[in-house]
């Protein structure tokens, strides 16, 4: 139906994530009807991100310089640090605005059956980063699936030690939603991650 250079590019953006058969033939012919400068330009920004982009050396986030401008904000709390599973998982939280101290990402979580043992997350590094820095506390920031409840129990088992607080974000109920569309496990993690309530 396609010639074969459509088809090819329906094929390659259909292996973006989110990106469905339909999404894909629509931009694919979004693409081939545009502007050569506009789709030159596009390609240029795509190639320019992936050439320059890397991990920061020393939280592991995402930058186009290291260390990235977490770790080079003089106003972050340097006593407060949030570890969390993927680079992408500390942009979630910098977008909620309610976090103010640093980030160290593991690179994953321990998973056994997939092969993924301690020694292959930076947990080394975040050792390091306890004797080099002023932290006080560590806030454990991984999914609840079984793998992040296994990561987030040995991290606090590891990395116990005098003076250091580990806490673990709560989690419960979606905003705007109500208990009859939670399932038994949210509701519990709702009860045990309640707060006092002040007038």
């Amino acid at each position: 139906m396609f010639p074969d250079s459509i088809n090819t590019l329906i094929a390659a953006l259909g292996q973006l994530p989110g990106i469905g058969p339909r999404s894909a033939e629509r931009i694919a012919l979004h693409l081939v009807q545009a502007s050569p400068d506009g789709v030159r330009a596009l390609a240029d920004a795509m190639v320019q991100a992936r050439e320059r982009t890397r991990f920061c050396d020393r939280c592991g986030a995402l930058t186009d310089q290291s260390p990235c401008a977490i770790c080079s904000d003089p106003r972050r709390d340097g006593t407060l640090l949030c570890v969390v599973e993927r680079a992408v998982d500390l942009l979630r939280i910098e977008k909620t605005r309610a976090y103010r101290g640093r980030f160290h990402v593991l690179g994953g979580k321990i998973s056994p059956l997939d092969g993924v043992e301690p020694k292959d997350l930076r947990i080394a590094a975040l050792e390091q980063r306890l004797q080099a820095e002023p932290i006080q506390e560590i806030v454990l920031a991984l999914g609840t699936d079984v793998e992040g409840d296994a990561t987030s129990h040995y991290l606090a088992k590891r990395l116990a030690r005098p003076g250091l607080k580990i806490s673990r974000i709560a989690y419960g109920l979606p905003v705007g939603s109500g208990l009859e569309y939670a399932d038994e496990l949210t509701v519990s993690r709702a009860l045990e991650g309640r707060r006092e309530m002040h007038e």
